[in-house]
């Protein structure tokens, strides 16, 4: 079932409104890290002395520049991980739109559904976003204690926060919140695996971009195929 939701998806990848969502998806995440540099990099070069007078070495006078290379060195390891799981939080605002394409492809017969309002994507995203980076973060902690296991818990970790993520997406646009949570619990296995099945891509670049609106097609399908089978 999950690989059939895959490859359905997959092969729909082409689609306009998949290329769409994507390039939104892209181009406001690379503008909030840039954002998010520049603020950081003015607040360092606001505490930074011009110069300052260091023990053993004396007076010296390039700290700022100092602080700018390296605060551009974290910024770009820090974008290492951070990318994927700040393109798919800012992604998922537009998801309603992947999964509304894979339901006129594949479920015409389905009944209209009221969209999803902005204010409601945008509380669901910074939430969705909190977790992933949160998570992501505390994980670093453990790819340095358990170096071998690394990429295993890279992919569980990722692969339950993404798989939890959009099923719920996919659920509640028919179901409601409360239904989708309901079922969620009730398929988290196999709604795990599906995800993990996403998040091992993650580590491939320029790919991983692209899982985000893989994933909401693979999990709509996963939704009404699981739906499909209770009835």
């Amino acid at each position: 079932m999950i690989l059939t939701a895959f490859f359905k998806a997959l092969s729909q990848i082409g689609d306009a409104r998949f290329r769409r969502v994507l390039m939104m998806g892209i181009g406001l995440t690379f503008a909030l890290l840039v954002a998010f540099y520049a603020v950081t990099l003015g607040f360092l070069n606001w505490i930074t002395p011009d110069d300052a007078t260091l023990p053993l070495i004396g007076e010296v006078k390039w700290l700022d520049d100092l602080v700018s290379w390296s605060s551009l060195l974290l910024m770009v390891i820090l974008s290492i991980f951070l990318m994927v799981p700040v393109a798919s939080a800012i992604t998922s605002m537009f998801l309603d739109e992947v999964a509304q394409a894979v339901e006129d492809r594949h479920y015409p017969a389905l009944p209209p559904v009221k969209p999803v309002p902005f204010f409601d994507a945008l509380r669901d995203t910074v939430n969705f976003l909190g977790v992933l980076i949160g998570a992501n973060l505390l994980a670093l902690i453990l790819y340095a204690i358990f170096a071998p296991a690394a990429p295993f818990i890279f992919w569980a970790l990722n692969g339950f926060l993404l798989g939890r993520e959009y099923y719920t997406l996919a659920a509640m646009r028919r179901v409601g919140r409360e239904a989708a949570r309901q079922r969620r619990s009730r398929h988290m296995p196999t709604i795990w695996l599906a995800g993990i099945l996403m998040a091992v891509p993650l580590s491939i670049p320029l790919v991983n971009l692209v899982i985000p609106i893989l994933g909401a097609a693979t999990f709509t399908h996963l939704f009404h195929m699981l739906e499909s089978r209770r009835a």
